[in-house]
């Protein structure tokens, strides 16, 4: 209908019942945020820069008919993470090999690169030191290897993971010659023993007398929130001013 371009289009952000933006005017300080109507079309975009964790929540495209019509948004913001297997502190035994493990989780994408850092340099791979490598396998969780064979007492401090679309996290390394704390690591594995297998049975069998006492108990899931970073990306909602009946986000149980 030709008469649809003279709709009015509003975006409403529900979390503070903020107005943002109507038409093309922007009616929020934040400057990330802007209304985008694409040419030739009824389709409006709610852009946001840098959305962030804080930006999550139900948005509402109000479309100015007779009668009034709305159109809700439900954004969840999933913010990348990183941590360091065994952080924040890793004892290793003098002579073995130090395996430090960096996993970035929750990213739209794998990270461009990831350096890693030693007491704030950027750590060379070919430097005279030698038997330094780092091993990279990217997918939906981004996992890096830091490998430094033949530990030395130089060889401790500070260790950081840099991926390019995430915070970065530290481990602090300790190479000892002849100490065994009990967090102490010898080859990148922690130093305890293998249980022998009469232990493995007793803990197998206090394991099922548990599972048999919990039978007819309701399932529950339980869920660890990662620490938090900034994501770099820019997130566009879209609505159109064609006719479509109205939503709630109560009719999908949001």
């Amino acid at each position: 209908m030709s008469c649809n371009m003279l709709l009015q289009v509003s975006w409403v952000r529900h979390r503070d019942i903020h107005l943002l933006t109507v038409g093309r005017y922007t009616y929020t300080s934040d400057q990330r945020f802007r209304a985008i109507h694409h040419p030739h079309t009824e389709d409006w975009s709610l852009q946001i820069k840098y959305p962030q964790h804080r930006d999550s929540g139900i948005y509402e495209c109000q479309i100015s008919t007779t009668p009034h019509m709305s159109h809700f948004v439900h954004l969840n913001v999933i913010e990348p993470s990183t941590e360091i297997i065994g952080a924040p502190d890793l004892y290793i035994e003098s002579g073995s090999t130090i395996n430090l493990t960096c996993v970035v989780k929750d990213s739209p994408e794998p990270p461009a690169y990831i350096f890693w850092n030693h007491n704030n340099a950027i750590i060379s791979y070919d430097s005279p030191r030698g038997g330094v490598s780092v091993i990279t396998e990217k997918g939906d969780t981004t996992t890096s290897f830091l490998l430094i064979q033949n530990a030395r007492p130089s060889d401790s401090g500070q260790y950081t993971c840099n991926p390019s679309n995430a915070k970065s996290k530290s481990v602090t390394v300790h190479v000892l010659n002849g100490e065994y704390p009990a967090a102490m690591q010898r080859a990148g594995q922690p130093l305890h023993r293998t249980p022998h297998n009469h232990q493995l049975l007793v803990l197998a069998s206090v394991l099922a007398s548990s599972l048999l006492c919990s039978i007819g108990a309701p399932n529950v899931s339980l869920v660890v929130p990662e620490p938090a970073s900034r994501a770099r990306r820019i997130l566009s909602l879209e609505a159109s001013t064609g006719l479509v009946p109205p939503q709630s986000p109560l009719a999908n149980g949001q």
